[in-house]
């Protein structure tokens, strides 16, 4: 599927594909999306033994692709048997398709402007609700609905690896921001197993950039004495991570600290966005074991 509405990284805006499943609508980043295809015939190849949220396998332009039956997944309802449209996504370095009734458009919002849901409507697979006139969109996480389904196509414990300790890791300052509860903690244990203890953690990217201009207040010029790296995901309401990237490498004195992005949407089609706003390493979230040996050759490589 071909956008050329946002072309620049870092604006702190994305597009937004908003869908239709049943009477309600819902709304995916639309960098994560390849196409929106009609099944031809509907047609859907079972699989014998499978997980209930995959409704099979589809072919398209000779290529087969996991089916997820999204209606499934939301409603816990009844299993398709055929479906007209799909939308092929592609994150994790994983290609899936989800079933849907009807494509409305596309939108163009701030990340600020999306709202996290809060506490009486939280929903583990819904990650932000996008306002758009009267109508609110529900922003799943694709993601998780994937790891739920197959837990070696994300980021897991067992990715990790042999990590091996290294107590003057512990001076190493790093700042990091996820907006998924489980993410955080994994990188937290991942980095405190390899003898990182000094972390600033936050929920988004605006929550660390505040961070980061108080440093700057209290340090100046010795800003690196408080940060020496910042780990950053993209995906994130109030400030995305290639936005934040951007704010950093344009600051005079925040510049110098090396950012790593983690993230689900690091593939060969869009890691030029990372490399556009400055980012020195970009690592996708399956990849969470390569995280420490970049980590010590970026603070290697920058003196820090």
């Amino acid at each position: 599927m071909e956008s050329n509405i946002l072309l620049e990284s870092g604006t702190g805006e994305l597009e937004v594909l908003e869908f239709v499943i049943g009477d309600r609508h819902f709304a995916i980043n639309i960098i994560k999306v390849k196409e929106v295809v009609e099944v031809e015939g509907g047609k859907i190849t079972k699989l014998p033994e499978t997980n209930p949220a995959i409704a099979g396998l589809i072919l398209c332009r000779n290529e087969i692709i996991t089916l997820v039956d999204l209606k499934y997944v939301i409603t816990k309802g009844q299993k398709v048997e055929s479906c007209s449209k799909v939308i092929i996504c592609e994150f994790n370095k994983v290609r899936v398709a989800f079933n849907i009734d009807a494509i409305v458009g596309v939108h163009r919002v701030k990340w600020e402007e999306i709202l996290k849901p809060d506490n009486v409507a939280e929903n583990p697979l819904v990650i932000g609700h996008v306002i758009l006139g009267d109508k609110i969109l529900l922003m799943l996480d694709f993601e998780k609905i994937v790891t739920d389904i197959s837990p070696s196509t994300g980021i897991s414990q067992e990715r990790i690896g042999n990590i091996e300790y290294d107590k003057n890791r512990a001076t190493v300052r790093i700042a990091m921001a996820d907006d998924s509860t489980l993410i955080r903690k994994l990188l937290k244990n991942t980095l405190n197993k390899a003898g990182f203890t000094n972390l600033h953690i936050f929920d988004d990217g605006k929550q660390l950039l505040n961070y980061l201009e108080e440093v700057v207040e209290k340090k100046g010029e010795k800003v690196t004495e408080e940060v020496q790296l910042v780990i950053t995901d993209i995906e994130m309401p109030q400030m995305d991570g290639h936005a934040l990237t951007r704010k950093i490498k344009e600051h005079p004195l925040l510049r110098r600290i090396p950012v790593i992005i983690f993230s689900s949407l690091i593939t060969g089609d869009l890691k030029h966005k990372g490399e556009s706003v400055g980012a020195d390493a970009q690592i996708s979230k399956p990849e969470v074991g390569e995280l420490v040996r970049i980590i010590e050759e970026l603070i290697n490589k920058n003196n820090i």
